[in-house]
C-alpha cells in the first residue's frame, strides 16, 4: 500500500480514520523535508549571529525565560527539558491514542516553523511505522504550555530514555534502540521545546473521540429506531415537514435517517391506539440531532488544530522573525471537548429513558420484558446499570475548561485544563457505548413480542445479526455476560454510509 505523505495538505478526520483503519505507513514529503531543513538552518544561523536572547533557544523556559544559556550548553538544555518534564502520573494512555499522538506531532512539526532536525521527525516516523508506542500517562498536563508532561514521555525514547510498547510488550528505550539499530538523537537548540510544546495529547484524544462519537451517534439512531418499533411508536414525529420549519441540520439528518430505517415496517404502519409517544421516542430528531450538530462543530475545531503549528516560539524563516507567543494554549480544544462530553452524555441520557419505557409493562409488552414476570426479574436490573452509568456521565460533564490554576511562578497564569477535558470525555464516550449496548439488549428483547408483525428489512437483518451473539431471554439467566456481548456487538459494528 502506498504510504501517506506528511505534507501541508489538509488532514481531515476522515483521512486520519482511513490511515488508521488501513494500517497505512507514513513518510515525510519532499516539501516537508525541505521546509524543516530550511527552518533548522535559519535557526542555527540566527542563534549564532543574534546578540539578543531568543526564548527557548538561548534561554531557559517558563519563568526562567530570562536565564541566558551558553552555546555549549544548548543541547544539554533541551535534554534536561525533556527528562525534567516527564512527570506524568496515573493510568497509561491507550496505545491507539499514542499512535495518534505520534501522527499529530509529526504533522505539526512538518510545516517548517518549529526548528527541529529532519532526523528528529524521522525518528517519530520510524516509531509510527514500526508500531513502537512510547509509554505515556494520562495525568499531568494543564493543556496550556502545550501538553508538556505527556509529550515529554512521548519524546523520551527519542533520546534513549523511557519505555515503549512494541507488539504489546513493554521495552526500555535502550532495548528498542538495540532491536532496530537506532542511535539516540542528540537534540539541538529548541528541539526539546518543539517536542513538548503543542496540543497533541488533547488533539489526539479529540480525533479518537470524534471517530467514535460519529459512529455512536449513527448507532443511537439505529438502536433508537429498534426501540421505537418495540414500543409500537408512531412515525409522524419524523415527518420532514416538521423539521423543515425548524431546520437544524442534525435534526433533519436524524429524522431522515430514522424514517429510512423504518421504511417498509409492518409495525410502524399498523394502527395506533395512542396519540403520542414519550419524548425519548418522539424527540429523537431534536435530541440526537443536537448532538450531531455539536459533533460537527467539534470536528471543525479539531481539524483546524491538527493542521496547525502549536509549539513555541514560532519560527518564520522567510520573514526573518522568531515569535514567542501562545499557540500551545489548548483553550479551543478544552471548550469543545467539554461540549462533546455534554453532547455524548445526552445520547446516553435519552437512551436510558427509552430503556425505562420498554420495561414498564406498557403497550402490550410484559413487565420487565419476560413472559413470567414475578418468577423472573427479567430486564429489571439492566435498566439500573444504565441509570448508574448515566449518573456517572452527569458527573463527568462538569466542565474542566472553566477552571485555571496558576503555574510556573505566575508566568503561566491561565491554563485551559483541556487535557483533563480530553481524558474525561474519553470516559463519557465509552460509557455511552455501554448504555447503547444495554438499550439494544432491551430493544431486541421487546421486539420479539411484536411478532408475527415484522419491522423493516434493515432492522430485521440488524437484529438477526445481533441474535448470533445475544439470544432471546426466556427465563432469568446470568445477565452480565449477555450485556457484555451486547456492548461488544455495538463496539464491533462498522457504519458504512
Amino acid at each position: 500500500m502506498k504510504k501517506h505523505q506528511i505534507s501541508t495538505k489538509f488532514l481531515s478526520i476522515e483521512k486520519v480514520t482511513k490511515i488508521i483503519e488501513r494500517k497505512q505507513k507514513i513518510e515525510l514529503s519532499e516539501e516537508a523535508i525541505a521546509a524543516v531543513k530550511k527552518c533548522r538552518d535559519y535557526l542555527d544561523t540566527k542563534a549564532a549571529k543574534s546578540a539578543e536572547p531568543i526564548y527557548g533557544v538561548t534561554t531557559g523556559f517558563g519563568s526562567l525565560c530570562n536565564k541566558h544559556i551558553s552555546p555549549e550548553d544548548l543541547s544539554t538544555l533541551q535534554r534536561n527539558l525533556v527528562i525534567s518534564h516527564a512527570c506524568g502520573v496515573g493510568e497509561e494512555v491507550p496505545q491507539e491514542i499514542v499512535q495518534l499522538m505520534l501522527l499529530m506531532k509529526i504533522q505539526s512539526l512538518s510545516y517548517g516553523h518549529s526548528g527541529v532536525q529532519v532526523e528528529t521527525i524521522q525518528r517519530l516516523v520510524d516509531f509510527y511505522n514500526k508500531g513502537v508506542y512510547p509509554v505515556v500517562y494520562q495525568q499531568g498536563s494543564l493543556g496550556a504550555s502545550g501538553d508538556l508532561a505527556p509529550l515529554a514521555h512521548l519524546s523520551l525514547p527519542i533520546i534513549g530514555m523511557g519505555e515503549v510498547y512494541y507488539r504489546n510488550k513493554k521495552y526500555s528505550a535502550a532495548e528498542i534502540n538495540e532491536k532496530f539499530g537506532w542511535e539516540p538523537i542528540t537534540l539541538k537548540s529548541k528541539e526539546g521545546l518543539a517536542l513538548l510544546n503543542g496540543t497533541q495529547f488533547m488533539s489526539s484524544y479529540a480525533v479518537w473521540l470524534l471517530m467514535k462519537a460519529r459512529k455512536l451517534s449513527w448507532l443511537a439512531d439505529i438502536v433508537g429506531a429498534i426501540s421505537l418499533e418495540a414500543f409500537d411508536g408512531r412515525i409522524e414525529p419524523f415527518n420532514m415537514l416538521v423539521h423543515l420549519v425548524r431546520p437544524h441540520a442534525g435534526q433533519i439528518i436524524t429524522a431522515a435517517h430514522i424514517t429510512q430505517l423504518l421504511e417498509g415496517s409492518e409495525i410502524i404502519a399498523q394502527h395506533k391506539e395512542h396519540v403520542q409517544d414519550p419524548y425519548s421516542f418522539r424527540c429523537m430528531p431534536q435530541v440526537h440531532g443536537a448532538s450531531k450538530d455539536a459533533i460537527e462543530h467539534v470536528q471543525n475545531v479539531v481539524e483546524t488544530e491538527i493542521n496547525s503549528v502549536t509549539d513555541n516560539p514560532t519560527v518564520f524563516p522567510d520573514e526573518d522573525i522568531i515569535v514567542s507567543a501562545g499557540n500551545f494554549h489548548g483553550q479551543p480544544l478544552a471548550l469543545v471537548l467539554d461540549f462533546l462530553s455534554i453532547a455524548m452524555a445526552e445520547l446516553g441520557n435519552i437512551s436510558e429513558r427509552r430503556i425505562y419505557q420498554l420495561i414498564s409493562g406498557k403497550r402490550g409488552l410484559p413487565s420487565f420484558l419476560v413472559k413470567n414476570p414475578g418468577l423472573n426479574s427479567g430486564f429489571m436490573i439492566p435498566q439500573y446499570a444504565a441509570a448508574s452509568i448515566v449518573n456517572q456521565n452527569k458527573a463527568f460533564t462538569m466542565p474542566c475548561s472553566t477552571d485555571s490554576i496558576e503555574s510556573s511562578q505566575g508566568q503561566e497564569d491561565h491554563v485551559s485544563m483541556g487535557a483533563n477535558a480530553a481524558t474525561k470525555c474519553y470516559l463519557v464516550v465509552n460509557n455511552v457505548e455501554k448504555i447503547l449496548g444495554i438499550e439494544l439488549f432491551n430493544a431486541a428483547q421487546a421486539l420479539e413480542f411484536r411478532k408475527p408483525l415484522k419491522s423493516s428489512d434493515f432492522i430485521e437483518d440488524f437484529v438477526k445479526c445481533y441474535r448470533e451473539f445475544v439470544p432471546f431471554v426466556e427465563n432469568d439467566t446470568y445477565m452480565h455476560e449477555l450485556i457484555q456481548k451486547s456492548i461488544d456487538f455495538i463496539e464491533g459494528v462498522r457504519i458504512v454510509k
